[in-house]
């Protein structure tokens, strides 16, 4: 009886967090963190962990296309990682090979075009695991609705290390100048994975950084972030839209910053030539209160934003 109150409770609360969601992100990037712990609190094994983790990272999938957010990407093996056992890594590669082959074959990702990315070192990884990769890469190549990245092998700082040293030997070869390198430049070299700069990132399993993961997406982008004390097995759907109510709380705050920069520089300066900021005001009015246009009603005179 506890149990099915409990989960009509969390229907209900589910319900009313999905009703209460009114913009989602378009990248959502996720730490897969507590599938051992997990494991270990349930008397099961480290591959016991992963199997689990796995299940909650299809359950994701899913509820990334319902809200229609249009990539995710999951965090999966650190290059960090292959400092475990042997024996727990020829595990989870088995396990990341059955799965990637699972949804490269799942009509459902067909359906809704998922394109399936592996992001990283992937040559670091065992041959078995490369050709899934690269069964799942070839069976969804020609999809653009929806973009899967599995972070394999894969280190931030690793990233962008690899992405200057193949700058400057560019730059020495004479293919590059040095007054020609610019964001999109950087960006090229990059690992070929995330489509859009990440607005979202989730870790769960209590740890409260973002270890190293895509630093030039997120850190970039000044991604919301999102920690939950729930291992990874573990994390609910409940979660996962508590971390897009972050999200959104993060988007609020960032369009009333810019309303009162914006307010602020035609307080100082004034004059019709300050279009920009005007634009600004009138984009995201609805973010502040009439209050603190009304504060600024002697700068605003003879503009064009007016009290609604």
């Amino acid at each position: 009886m506890t149990g099915w109150f409990r989960q009509q409770i969390d229907s209900v609360y589910e319900g009313l967090l999905e009703r209460e969601i009114f913009g989602t992100p378009d990248h959502v990037a996720v730490i897969q963190d507590g599938n051992r712990r997990y494991a270990r609190s349930n008397g099961g094994t480290a591959t016991d962990g992963h199997r689990a983790g796995a299940k909650t990272a299809e359950r994701i999938l899913g509820w990334c296309q319902d809200l229609h957010i249009e990539e995710l990407t999951l965090y999966t093996f650190s290059t960090e990682n292959f400092s475990r056992t042997s024996e727990e890594n020829e595990a989870l590669f088995d396990l990341i090979c059955e799965k990637f082959r699972k949804f490269a074959d799942n009509e459902r990702v067909h359906d809704n075009e998922v394109a399936i990315r592996a992001v990283g070192e992937t040559d670091m990884l065992p041959q078995r695991l490369q050709k899934a990769i690269n069964y799942a890469e070839s069976r969804t190549a020609n999809y653009d609705r929806f973009k899967l990245n599995i972070a394999l092998a894969y280190g931030g700082r690793t990233e962008l290390l690899n992405a200057a040293q193949a700058i400057g030997c560019a730059v020495n070869e004479g293919d590059l100048s040095p007054h020609e390198i610019d964001v999109e430049t950087i960006e090229k070299y990059l690992y070929d994975g995330p489509s859009y700069d990440v607005d979202l990132i989730i870790r769960p399993g209590g740890e409260e950084r973002t270890s190293n993961f895509l630093p030039w997406h997120a850190n970039g982008n000044e991604a919301a972030v999102y920690f939950c004390t729930a291992y990874w097995p573990e994390f609910r759907k409940i979660d996962f839209l508590r971390a897009i109510r972050t999200y959104e709380s993060r988007e609020q705050s960032w369009r009333r910053t810019r309303v009162r920069r914006a307010l602020a520089l035609i307080q100082a300066v004034g004059g019709p030539e300050l279009s920009e900021a005007h634009a600004i005001i009138e984009q995201f009015r609805g973010s502040l209160p009439q209050s603190e246009f009304e504060e600024f009603g002697e700068s605003e005179k003879g503009s064009h934003v007016t009290d609604d």
